[in-house]
């Protein structure tokens, strides 16, 4: 009986070392999938913070949540099983509150014109992708600007956080103001807030979804959001699906509308954000060849493009490659089979949609703030020595919270950028990319005004 086993262990053994390659990138099977365990407990977060943002667009939040799993599942499956890079991608934060609170509440969109942008801005970064244009429009945009980029959306996170969560209201003498933060609601997100922050600070690993748990147990304790009273309230096999979204996207409708400034945002954030963040991760990974090359680099980020063409089918908004990532590397998760791990656990995740109805948005808002905090370290990378980069990353950053709008946010950073280095004769700073994006910004600023 002792052979068959070690028969079948081998041939197992021999088609993940045929599949993922595993001796070549110095892992093994047990060191993936420890990889993957960790690296799911830092992301899985976004199972129930995505869904209830896109709620508030008018998406069914049971659909939304199948939404947010079936499309992480699908490209982080591409991102194993095509590209053997050892990545989670799923529906980014900040390009979800765009979506929601710029495009659809801002704008007055319906949550099916919005998907249509997100869809096109997939096509575009399709394109952009396989054509090899994108790593050369990357780099035509000043590294000023992409970190500015990173800081503003944290900022705007952050502050839909702090909404959320009733610490921040508005207020009609001086616009925003400080919430009534004694009152429960206010109260719960506070204690969340801090029990985030201690165990991120003890790198405690999982420390946003315990952290979304422990608050969520303390809001039905104190009577704020209701107590399950059966385990089908908790986990049932009666899986939610995207029937409700499934092909909703409208495409004529984006398209009609002329939201030029929206699909470049989505198209400009997933270019920089993706493309850093993947360079970023395969060195701490050490996938760089002894070229410098980062071997089916072109294969990762085609997945990512094709992943948010089918986020926009299933009913979810653009996605974007995780930073937190980073803790399953750190593991020794070198292997798509660390993502391949990742994207079992998320489908489990299915079992547990009934849940996303007694988790209170008070219980996830701190984690929107803490992934503001998180996004704040870009701001090392900006050059305070010269004054034509300081205003255009001050704008960039400072115009995506107050005007609500990563699109915003961007077109005061480019427009600004673009102008301050023409007329200080520092015509050189500029690549063509720059010329063409500040163009389409305020052609889309005249358009929109009439």
């Amino acid at each position: 009986m002792g052979l068959p086993q070690q028969s079948v262990e081998l041939e197992k053994a021999n088609f993940l070392e045929k599949v993922f390659k595993l001796s070549e990138r110095g892992t093994n099977t047990k060191t993936e999938i420890l990889a993957g365990l960790t690296t799911f407990m830092t992301v899985s977060y976004i199972i129930f913070v995505n869904p209830l943002i896109l709620s508030e667009a008018g998406i069914p939040k049971e659909a939304a949540l199948a939404a947010t799993i079936f499309s992480t599942v699908f490209c982080t499956l591409l991102m194993a099983l095509w590209a053997n890079f050892p990545v989670v991608v799923g529906p980014g934060m900040g390009l979800n509150a765009f979506f929601t609170y710029t495009v659809v509440i801002g704008q007055g969109l319906s949550w099916q014109t919005g998907l249509g942008a997100v869809f096109i801005s997939g096509v575009c970064f399709f394109i952009l992708s396989v054509t090899g244009v994108r790593e050369k429009l990357v780099d035509g945009v000043p590294k000023t600007l992409k970190s500015a980029i990173g800081v503003g959306i944290g900022l705007f996170v952050a502050f839909i956080g702090l909404k959320n969560a009733g610490i921040i209201v508005a207020n009609e003498a001086n616009y925003v103001g400080l919430g009534s933060i004694t009152s429960t609601g206010p109260l719960l997100a506070i204690i969340g807030l801090v029990i985030s922050a201690i165990l991120m600070a003890l790198r405690v690993k999982g420390a946003l979804i315990i952290s979304i748990i422990i608050t969520a147990i303390i809001s039905m304790i104190m009577g704020f959001s209701p107590i399950p009273h059966s385990m089908t309230e908790v986990a049932s096999l009666s899986i939610p699906t995207i029937s409700e979204t499934f092909m909703q996207m409208d495409i004529k409708g984006a398209i009609a509308y002329g939201i030029i400034s929206v699909i470049f945002s989505f198209t400009i954030v997933e270019l920089f954000d993706s493309l850093a963040t993947l360079i970023s991760l395969s060195k701490k990974a050490n996938l760089v060849d002894a070229n410098g090359k980062i071997p089916n680099l072109n294969r990762a980020l085609t997945a990512d493009a094709i992943g948010t063409m089918v986020s926009a089918m299933f009913g979810s908004t653009a996605l974007n490659t995780y930073v937190e990532n980073a803790t399953g590397i750190a593991e020794g998760g070198r292997t798509g089979l660390k993502a391949f791990v990742v994207a079992i656990l998320f489908l489990l995740g299915l079992l547990f949609a009934p849940l996303i109805n007694i988790i209170p948005s008070v219980a996830t808002a701190p984690t929107l703030i803490i992934i503001g905090a998180l996004m704040l370290s870009e701001i090392k990378n900006i050059d305070f020595e010269d004054f034509t980069n300081v205003v255009p990353a001050f704008l960039t950053i400072i115009m995506m919270p107050l005007t609500y709008s990563i699109a915003e946010g961007l077109a005061f950073g480019f427009i600004s950028y673009t102008l301050l280095k023409l007329v200080t004769g520092k015509r050189k700073e500029l690549h063509w990319i720059m010329y063409f994006v500040s163009i389409a910004f305020i052609i889309n600023f005249i358009m929109l005004s009439h």
